[in-house]
């Protein structure tokens, strides 16, 4: 019997996987976890098949398929409606909150520049996306795919997030932002491009500087690049 599904329960995959009922932390195995896990960054529900050959690509259908009958029993253990299953199908129960998906959701509205976003111009939203996929995860390919697809969407919206920030007025928390994007790859240069714009709207000359002489120790560091000309006529002169 399961629990009542108006208690609110979230799966967490940012900065780590966490399953919470109400104010309660839940434990549950590790083979249950990627079960749980994979189901919540499907947007459809899947066949049993498809779900045992991604989560154990290595063994045999029959041996997947019994990994699979495991996993599922024992992320219904503590009791509460996680998973909707049928012989066929498997899908995350509609009433489970992801936080991935809400952070998704904000990245995409941060993208689409023909609308405005200032109800999620906030630390909410610049923590999510400052967060990993489940970054301790990185055995199995579909973990790895995951993980790029939302560091790149991530990198994006911290980059747009900043230019609005920007653009308001707001420039502690656009400076904040790009140091986010900056943080999660020091490699990008748009990251420093819009840090070094957000420092200047600030006035401040001088960090708009130091930053520029960061992207480009690391760049040479690393790449053996030049900044671009672009990025080097941000600069004021003289």
């Amino acid at each position: 019997m399961y629990a009542e599904v108006n208690q609110f329960i979230t799966v967490s995959l940012l900065e780590g996987f966490a399953l919470t009922v109400g104010q309660n932390r839940v434990p549950i195995s590790s083979g249950a976890q990627r079960l749980v896990a994979f189901l919540a960054l499907q947007d459809r529900p899947r066949t049993r098949t498809y779900v045992a050959r991604n989560l154990w690509p290595e063994t045999t259908a029959t041996r997947a398929s019994a990994n699979l009958r495991s996993s599922l029993w024992r992320a219904l253990q503590p009791g509460h409606q996680i998973i909707n299953a049928s012989t066929q199908e498997m899908v995350i129960a509609k009433h489970i909150h992801i936080d991935i998906h809400d952070a998704v959701a904000r990245a995409h509205r941060l993208l689409d520049g023909a609308h405005p976003c200032d109800d999620i111009l906030t630390t909410r939203t610049r923590a999510a996306l400052s967060a990993d996929l489940l970054p301790d995860w990185s055995d199995d390919e579909w973990v790895l795919i995951e993980q790029e697809q939302y560091h790149q969407l991530r990198l994006h919206a911290l980059e747009a997030m900043s230019e609005r920030l920007t653009a308001a007025g707001r420039h502690g928390e656009a400076v904040a932002a790009g140091l986010a994007a900056v943080q999660a790859e020091p490699l990008r240069e748009s990251a420093h491009r819009v840090l070094i714009k957000a420092h200047l709207a600030a006035g401040n000359r001088g960090a708009a500087l130091r930053q520029y002489e960061q992207c480009r120790r690391v760049l040479l560091d690393e790449l053996g690049l030049e900044p671009s000309l672009t990025l080097r006529n941000l600069l004021p002169r003289g």
